[in-house]
């Protein structure tokens, strides 16, 4: 089910809303939402809830572990068995293809011809982002940075929470468990006005901008082979925003939805377009996984406190890890290694770096990043290397469809990014004009919604 849809819309979150807060307790609304839950997964195909279902009552039931022992021997055995079960739900489903793919590659490239099969596997959507929530909660239990709930509608309501099961943010339990433990007695008007101008904003940010770059990048890029070099650059800064408004357009309506519901989720993108370096980008991008690969990978590797040559090694391998995340092909990897290099560089230069004038550190961020979306896009190594030769060597043939309608959106999409508020920068009590403003953009955004298709969200795919 999407957000931008009718169905959701005038159907699903109306009766949502009004029968969880006709609710009279925190644990006839902890059901509720979880019933929610799975009904919005399963709207796309219900088969699917079984794998969620078991990764919730396989972590649910470490935690229980976790209150019973103290036997360092137990206590490691809670640890390792679900999230192995954990990852390898994640692993079949989504990398077995691309782990036979790859062993074929490598035969081939012995020389030895080996029929491979290939598995009929259907991608379950947002498997990366719950597995990511239950082993979240079993290392901080395991930690003892959490006390793990006793009550499994209260852990089934933090994995199956619709507003962000699909596409994150991915949050830890602690980060909403007061919200959680709370419930019975939230207020229901308190965050409702905020929660509205959240999810209206995403809206916004999703159907109006992202959807009208996607117009012209997707055709663009399925014909990249006839386009010139300007027109390559164009769908490409198209798709470097696309993909930003599209996925802050997600992050930034479960954060809207959350307060409907009376739970805090937190921010997952602070104008990262507005970094002046490799690192700062992510703090800013995706906050929740770039913070989940920092305290759940990198610092465990060793972060910075081995020596220089290790911190390089884990910067590496965390990023590595990350982009492999975000899809089962070498693009990916490539993209994330890429991002690990960026980093390891600003952090070997970085007072040379930051001695540049920050508009144009900001220029020259935004410029690397814009070249990391091309592997990110990229189908394969072939169109990325296609891609970047016609951006740095000129190229005849084609502009973009619309050219200058499309150049409009991009300046539009550009300076909002670069250098206008987000969501979380808006005041709470914005003024008449900016209530007015957002009430067109919304209403705009149903009036699209009706004369189209409503469009996935790119994350959907990860």
């Amino acid at each position: 089910m999407l957000f931008n849809s009718y169905v959701f819309l005038f159907g699903f979150l109306p009766t949502a809303y009004v029968v969880f807060w006709a609710l009279p307790s925190t644990r006839t609304r902890y059901i509720w939402l979880t019933i929610t839950g799975y009904v919005f997964y399963g709207y796309w195909n219900p088969k699917f809830c079984i794998l969620m279902a078991v990764s919730t009552a396989v972590s649910f039931t470490a935690g229980i572990g976790f209150l019973k022992t103290r036997d360092p021997k137990r206590r490691k055995l809670l640890l390792i068995v679900p999230i192995t079960i954990d990852l390898s739900l994640l692993g079949f489903f989504k990398y077995a293809n691309f782990g036979i793919e790859t062993a074929g590659a490598v035969f081939k490239a012995a020389g030895y011809s080996v029929a491979l099969p290939h598995l009929d596997i259907i991608l379950p959507i947002g498997i990366s982002f719950y597995t990511f929530h239950t082993i979240s909660y079993i290392v901080d239990s395991y930690r003892g940075v959490i006390t793990p709930t006793r009550n499994f509608f209260e852990f089934s309501t933090y994995v199956s929470l619709f507003s962000q099961l699909i596409a994150g943010p991915i949050v830890r339990f602690r980060q909403i468990e007061a919200d959680l433990e709370s419930l019975g007695t939230a207020d229901r008007t308190r965050w409702l006005g905020r929660g509205a101008r959240f999810f209206a904003i995403g809206m916004v940010e999703k159907v109006i901008v992202a959807d009208s770059l996607a117009a012209f990048v997707d055709p663009a890029l399925a014909s990249y082979h006839t386009l010139s070099t300007l027109g390559v650059w164009m769908a490409i800064l198209g798709y470097t925003f696309q993909l930003y408004f599209d996925f802050s357009g997600y992050s930034t309506m479960a954060v809207g939805l959350g307060y409907m519901f009376g739970i805090r989720i937190p921010q997952n993108f602070n104008s990262p377009y507005k970094s002046l370096d490799p690192s700062e980008f992510w703090r800013r991008w995706h906050i929740s996984l770039s913070t989940c690969l920092r305290d759940y990978l990198y610092i465990p590797l060793g972060g910075n406190r081995k020596g220089e040559l290790e911190t390089y090694r884990n910067l590496m391998l965390t990023m590595l890890i990350g982009g492999l995340w975000h899809g089962a092909s070498w693009t990916f990897v490539v993209w994330g290694a890429y991002h690990g290099l960026l980093l390891g560089l600003y952090r070997k230069f970085s007072t040379t770096w930051n001695a540049i004038p920050a508009w144009l550190r900001q220029a020259a961020m935004f410029l690397l990043v814009t070249i990391g979306w091309v592997f990110f896009r990229a189908t394969s190594f072939g169109m990325a290397g296609d891609l970047l030769r016609a951006m740095f060597n000129p190229t005849s043939g084609l502009l973009v469809a619309a050219p200058v309608l499309s150049g409009f959106a991009l300046v539009l999409a550009g300076a909002w990014s670069a250098f206008g508020p987000n969501a979380f920068d808006v005041s709470p009590r914005p003024s008449f004009n900016r209530r007015l403003a957002l009430t067109a953009g919304f209403a705009a955004c149903l009036a699209i919604i009706a004369g189209a298709r409503p469009s996935p969200f790119l994350y959907f795919q990860f």
